[in-house]
């Protein structure tokens, strides 16, 4: 590197946004991720000793990914080469691992490989690393924000550590900032600004664990507010409050945080909770999902958790799509709210799903068993003569329109699929079939201690 581009290095870092300028340049300087880099932690063993094998860092923007892998390049005696999935191509990493080739060869140097965004490469890119990381041509460190089992190959997967960041707490956000006010060299601190204490829990709450949104915003705060009689800038709740003014919400609609939002979503109508349902409602609404799907998953879980108990709550499930959809942001969010609040509320069973997987179970078993000829269908000429329709008793002609006629075919006659339980209308249904088919199945309720952990429905 010659003066001029010593010269163009050190303007860039110096006119560099605030929290690239503050990133920790050592493992001490690190804010949050004990769960990782902790005393006697893993990661922080590896750091450490010089010893890192090819890891992933999983987590939300801003929670240090890249820091990591920074802190660990100012660390490590490896060659450290570092590029972005969302602009390299398969002749960036042909000149990575031309390199990398020559110095373990030439001078038993390693390299590591930072790849920023890592789920951004497609298959065939991914597949490219995987025999140079396997050979010990190249340690890889992957970042990404996405849920790796989801978007980086299996075979990647095995032979790299993953490692999951989290959002950081309030109270790392509130050190960084109060670092970012006093730190002279890196930060803001020639600034000479001041915080009120309300102010410094307020951005470190919007913030949302995201260090750099944090970061941003103090930034702002200070550059763009006069100083005070005093010679000090005040960053006072009020500038605070135009600096961040939303909160960051971590949901994609195909990663994580779209996954993670419904699954709660459905467990908490299941659980009987309204408040947890429309809270994670209130959640993906925020976030901009798609009405459809939301209510298509209202109206699964009140067939699949409700059912029977209350057949009401289909039916307000399948109102409220059909008046979502007509009606569109922002009024279907209350519909799609009261349907929430209705599925949540009412009483609960899964007999539908448990006797349509038990019947369909039972025909996988047994195939396609012969259809009692008396149920057979008798709409034809000659239908009699294969014995098609004799015998079959209408039902309407008899007491309370039940005839007692069999008809699950002969083998699977003393089968049974529908279970009604005790719960909502379902007892009237047990009550009822208990009382036409004098049925013992109907007579107690169903087995209300917990179920084999390892057949529970996630």
């Amino acid at each position: 590197m010659d003066l001029f581009e010593y010269m163009s290095e050190q303007k860039k870092e110096s006119e560099s946004p605030l929290a690239a300028r503050l990133r920790p340049r050592t493992l001490d300087e690190v804010v949050g991720q004990q769960h990782l880099i902790g005393k006697g932690k893993m990661l922080s063993r590896m750091i450490q000793a010089d010893r890192l094998s090819s890891v992933i860092f999983y987590g939300p923007p801003g929670t240090g990914k890249t820091t990591l892998a920074r802190v660990i390049a100012n660390t490590t005696s490896a060659a450290f080469c570092q590029i972005n999935a969302t602009s390299a191509g398969k002749k960036d990493m042909e000149d990575v691992v031309a390199k990398a080739k020559e110095r373990l060869g030439g001078y038993g140097k390693k390299t590591i490989l930072f790849i920023d965004e890592i789920h951004r490469f497609n298959k065939g890119q991914q597949d490219y690393l995987l025999p140079f990381v396997e050979d010990g041509t190249l340690i890889l460190i992957g970042a990404t924000t996405e849920n790796p089992y989801f978007e980086v190959n299996s075979a990647l997967l095995s032979r790299s550590m993953i490692f999951e960041l989290k959002p950081l707490e309030q109270a790392d956000i509130k050190v960084l900032l109060q670092r970012a006010l006093t730190d002279s060299e890196r930060g803001l601190g020639s600034y000479h600004a001041v915080i009120d204490e309300d102010a410094l829990d307020f951005l470190a709450d919007m913030a949302g664990g995201d260090a750099r949104h944090a970061l941003n915003a103090i930034e702002m705060a200070v550059l763009t507010t006069q100083r005070s009689a005093d010679g000090k800038i005040h960053v006072t709740m009020e500038v605070a409050s135009e600096c961040i003014q939303k909160r960051v919400m971590r949901y994609d609609k195909s990663g994580d945080g779209h996954y993670d939002t419904i699954s709660a979503f459905i467990k908490s109508m299941r659980g009987s909770d309204p408040d947890a349902a429309v809270y994670y409602l209130a959640r993906m609404i925020r976030a901009g999902e798609d009405p459809v799907f939301i209510a298509r998953r209202i109206m699964i879980c009140a067939a699949e958790d409700v059912g029977n108990a209350d057949p009401q709550a289909l039916q307000v499930a399948v109102a409220a799509s059909l008046a979502a959809e007509r009606i569109g942001w922002p009024e279907s969010q209350i519909i799609l709210a009261q349907a929430a609040e209705y599925v949540a509320s009412a009483p609960k069973s899964n007999t539908a799903v448990e006797s349509i997987t038990a019947a369909e179970k039972e025909v996988d078993a047994s195939g396609n068993l012969p259809i009692p000829p008396y149920l057979q269908d008798a709409h034809y000429s000659h239908a009699q003569d294969l014995g098609h329709g004799i015998g079959y008793q209408y039902a309407h002609d008899y007491k309370e329109h039940y005839s007692g006629q069999q008809y699950l075919p002969d083998a699977l006659r003393d089968a049974s699929f529908y279970v009604p339980s005790e719960n909502g209308h379902e007892r009237a249904i047990r009550e009822r079939l208990l009382r036409l088919t004098g049925n013992k199945k109907y007579e107690t309720p169903e087995d209300l201690l917990p179920r084999d952990p390892k057949n529970s429905k996630t």
